[in-house]
């Protein structure tokens, strides 16, 4: 009697080890795609220049302050409802060749302006205009 409970004990666990390891390898699996699929979103964000609302748009003015981080300035300009996530304006400036050139002031930007045109006007390139700078 011993020698079968035994038996249905170790017949027990082999089952139970068997759910749990299915069990691990879906979650590893859904893991695995939920980061892939935001991992290739952020990228397409980074390299998808569009603005926020094209045509017209709407004018705001933005104020930086002199010592602000890229981030920072990408925080501002998100509130501003200029750009959609300031994470990936961060890895656009280090991307672009605006790179280290953002300057302080007070902008009047618009929101059919690309994250590109808003860093060229942010870094004071000529060929941009809108420049409304302090």
């Amino acid at each position: 009697m011993g020698n079968t409970r035994d038996q249905v004990g170790k017949a027990g666990l082999v089952i139970a080890g068997g759910v749990f390891r299915t069990a691990l390898y879906i979650c590893v699996a859904v893991l695995i795609f939920w980061g892939g699929k935001t991992a290739y979103q952020f990228g397409y964000n980074v390299f998808d220049q569009q603005a926020i609302s094209p045509g017209a748009g709407q004018e705001v003015t933005v104020v930086i302050q002199e010592g602000s981080s890229v981030y920072d300035i990408g925080r501002i300009l998100e509130s501003k409802g200029l750009i959609e996530d300031a994470k990936v304006f961060y890895v656009q400036e280090k991307l672009s060749n605006y790179r280290g050139k953002l300057n302080a002031g007070t902008y009047l930007l618009s929101t059919a302006y690309t994250p590109t045109r808003i860093m060229g006007i942010l870094a004071g390139d000529e060929e941009q205009e809108g420049v409304s700078s302090q």
